[in-house]
C-alpha cells in the first residue's frame, strides 16, 4: 500500500460502507423518522451585530440587524428569534429605526457601518408597515452603507438617512438624505464631498427640526486605511436640513483634521450633548447649549480605541451624567464622562461593541458586539447572552491601519 496511506485506506472503506446499497437495505427508516434538521451552533457566541432597536411601549419586541446575517425579530424579549429579511437581496444591516408611534412601521438601512478590512455591503433602504412580514425597497441603492436613520416623532412620512458611502472608493451617494413622502422620493440635504459620509446622527428629543450630523472622511486601499481628513466634522441644523452650520475649533472642537465622531443627545436634558471625537488626540466633548459650543471632559488615552471601527456613545435616558462608550469594551461613566469603568466582564459578553438600545426607563439595555447580543434589565449589573442568533462571526485578518496617516500594524486573533 505504498503511496496510499493507512488513513486514506480507512476513509475509503468507511465511504464504501456508507454508500453501499446493502448497508442501506439493513437500516430501518423508522429509526430516523423523528429526526429533523436543526441549528446546532454557534454554541459559544454569535456574530457581529450592526444595529438594534426595540419597541419602547413593549420592549419584548426587538429587532437586531447583523453585519452580514440579516435582520432578526423577537416578540418575547429575546427568548426566540425569527429571520424576517431573508427574502431580500442583501444581508448586511447598518441601521434599524422603529416608528414608536406605530411600531409596525420599521425602517432598515443596509450595509454595516463598521468598515474594517472586511465590511458588509448594503443595497439601500427598506420599509415595512406590517412588522416585517413584507418589505418595500425605497432606493438609495448606491449609498452602500447606512449608519443611522432618524424618524420624525409625529410625521411617519419624514425620515433622515445617514449614508456612509463606499469604503474602497469615492462616490457622490453619501451624506444626509431626507424624505417627506415615506421614502418615495429623497433629497440630499447635506453633502460635503465624495470622500465624506455620515458616521453618526442625533436628533434633539424635543425638537425634530434640530439634527447634529457627524461627517467622516475615510478610505480603504488594499494596503492601508485612512480615517480622517478635511471633510470630517460636526454639522448642525435647526430647520430640518435646509441650512447647516459646520462647527470648528472656535466652537470648542479640536484643531486640525478630525476622524470618526459619535454623537448623542441627553433625553432628560436635551441641552446636554456628548461627542466622542477622533482627532490627533481623541477626546470626549460635552455641550451644555444643545450642541453649538463644546468643552473637553476627557482626553485620556483610553477615551477611544480603534475609532474607525467603533466610536459610538449613548446617554442614559434618565440621567444626563450617565453615558456609555462603545469600543473594544463597553464602558460606563457616572460623572459626565470624566471617568469610565467596564460595564461588562469578559465572562458576560464578547468584545468589540457596535450597537445599543436603552429603554426609556434607563434600566433595560440591549447591546450588540462582534459575538452577538447581550440583554440587561438592571442597568448592566447582570447580562443574559442571546445564545440563539446564528449569524456569521468575524474572521481573523491581518490589517495595516492608518490613523491620520500613521500606520498601525495589527493582527486580529480569532474571536472568543
Amino acid at each position: 500500500m505504498k503511496g496510499f496511506g493507512i488513513k486514506t485506506f480507512i476513509f475509503s472503506v468507511v465511504i464504501l460502507l456508507i454508500f453501499s446499497p446493502s448497508v442501506f437495505a439493513k437500516i430501518d427508516p423508522q429509526l430516523f423518522a423523528g429526526l429533523k434538521a436543526r441549528c446546532i451552533g454557534p454554541a459559544n457566541m454569535s456574530g457581529r451585530i450592526g444595529a438594534i432597536d426595540a419597541v419602547a411601549s413593549n420592549p419584548n419586541i426587538i429587532y437586531i440587524g447583523a453585519a452580514t446575517g440579516g435582520l432578526w425579530k423577537s416578540i418575547d424579549g429575546g427568548i426566540t428569534w425569527e429571520p424576517i429579511f431573508d427574502d431580500q437581496p442583501v444581508s448586511s444591516i447598518g441601521a434599524v429605526a422603529i416608528n414608536q408611534s406605530n411600531p409596525n412601521i420599521v425602517w432598515v438601512g443596509t450595509g454595516e457601518a463598521a468598515p474594517r478590512n472586511s465590511v458588509g455591503v448594503g443595497r439601500g433602504v427598506y420599509l415595512t408597515i406590517d412588522g416585517g412580514k413584507t418589505w418595500e425597497f425605497l432606493g438609495l441603492e448606491k449609498t452602500e452603507k447606512v449608519s443611522k436613520i432618524l424618524l420624525h416623532p409625529d410625521d411617519p412620512d419624514i425620515a433622515y438617512v445617514g449614508a456612509m458611502g463606499t469604503t474602497w472608493g469615492e462616490n457622490p451617494e453619501r451624506g444626509v438624505y431626507k424624505t417627506v413622502d415615506g421614502g418615495k422620493t429623497w433629497e440630499k440635504v447635506l453633502f460635503v464631498d465624495e470622500k465624506t459620509g455620515v458616521a453618526d446622527m442625533a436628533m434633539d428629543p424635543t425638537n425634530p427640526n434640530k439634527i447634529i450630523a457627524a461627517m467622516w472622511e475615510h478610505r480603504r486601499w488594499p494596503w492601508f486605511f485612512k480615517s480622517g481628513g478635511p471633510g470630517s466634522g460636526l454639522y448642525i441644523t435647526v430647520n430640518s436640513g435646509k441650512k447647516w452650520q459646520k462647527l470648528t475649533d472656535k466652537n470648542g472642537l479640536p484643531e486640525g483634521e478630525l476622524g470618526r465622531i459619535g454623537v448623542a443627545f441627553s433625553t432628560n436634558k436635551p441641552e446636554v450633548v456628548y461627542a466622542l471625537m477622533e482627532a490627533e488626540k481623541s477626546v470626549l466633548l460635552r455641550s451644555n447649549d444643545g450642541g453649538f459650543n463644546w468643552e473637553v471632559v476627557n482626553n485620556q488615552s483610553d477615551v477611544g480605541n480603534r475609532p474607525f471601527y467603533y466610536h459610538r456613545i449613548w446617554v442614559n435616558p434618565t440621567n444626563e451624567n450617565i453615558l456609555y462608550m462603545l469600543h473594544s469594551r463597553m464602558m460606563i461613566s457616572e460623572d459626565a464622562g470624566k471617568t469610565f469603568r467596564n460595564l461588562t466582564a469578559f465572562n458576560q459578553a464578547h468584545s468589540d461593541f457596535h450597537a445599543m438600545w436603552i429603554h426609556p426607563n434607563g434600566e433595560m439595555m440591549i447591546v450588540g458586539n462582534d459575538g452577538g447580543a447581550v440583554i440587561s434589565y438592571n442597568r448592566g449589573q447582570n447580562w443574559r447572552f442571546v445564545e440563539n442568533l446564528p449569524v456569521p462571526s468575524c474572521r481573523p485578518v491581518l490589517s495595516c491601519e492608518f490613523r491620520h496617516g500613521n500606520p498601525i500594524q495589527r493582527i486580529r486573533r480569532p474571536p472568543g
